[in-house]
């Protein structure tokens, strides 16, 4: 298998070397079904479900026969409300309804390994090393640094939590999302044209088993762990 790195940019932007990345979550091959299943389901959680139509027996009006049954030579009707009318109810129309799908954990965990890994071996993941010269959100300062990398198009900013500041000044970009390790899902990594993460952010991804102590206390769920440290930190 071939070595896996990111460049690896100072907070200005400056080109340093280049990180290594775990090949067991940056360098696997992409299972498409199953990224296809997880953004499907991702897709359809996000929708609100509210959609409502009434049926006939919902719709006001309508309680009386408009004509008697027999002998006007016009069609039987009971109600001006039966579907057949305009400003009639709906006959098998949409009603409120949840479309989220239940989605295995393992299968999301693949789902963005794979994502990930494409982004990777299309050099679209970097690296910066630390967002601590940032004192204050200030859009210019991340529109400098994304001038400075070379980036341009859709992006996704992973950073740590106590990086508030650095997803405060992504956040009112155009075309790019912002936001902490727990928040990375398939279909945020997929959009995006490039990747750019924290060097904070990409150890804990890559280094602290998920169910650990260290890992709640440090960062939420965040699925990037390998499954052999899956496996030693989970229970069934």
């Amino acid at each position: 298998m071939p070595d896996l790195s990111a460049e690896l940019y100072t907070a200005s932007g400056e080109r340093t070397g280049d990180v290594e990345l775990n090949p067991d979550i940056f360098g696997i091959e992409p299972n498409m079904e199953v990224m296809h299943q997880v953004v499907t389901a991702q897709l359809a959680a996000a929708r609100a479900g509210t959609h409502s139509t009434k049926t006939r027996a919902e719709v006001r009006g309508g309680g009386r026969k408009p004509w008697r049954q027999k002998g006007l030579g016009r069609a039987r009707h009971g109600s001006i409300r039966s579907p057949r009318w305009a400003g009639g109810g709906v006959a098998h129309g949409p009603k409120p309804r949840d479309y989220s799908q239940r989605t295995p954990r393992k299968m999301k965990r693949l789902a963005l390994r794979s994502a990930l890994s494409s982004r990777a071996s299309d050099g679209q993941i970097k690296v910066v090393e630390a967002f601590d010269a940032w004192d204050a959100p200030r859009t210019k300062n991340a529109v400098a640094l994304l001038d400075a990398m070379g980036v341009s198009g859709k992006v996704l900013l992973l950073a740590e939590d106590h990086e508030r500041v650095a997803i405060k000044s992504f956040r009112n970009i155009d075309g790019v999302i912002a936001s902490n390790l727990g928040q990375a899902n398939t279909y945020d990594v997929l959009w995006a044209e490039t990747v750019i993460m924290s060097k904070g952010t990409l150890e804990l991804g890559q280094s602290v088993p998920r169910g650990t102590d260290e890992h709640a206390e440090q960062s939420p769920d965040s699925g990037l762990s390998t499954p052999e440290q899956s496996e030693g930190g989970e229970s069934s």
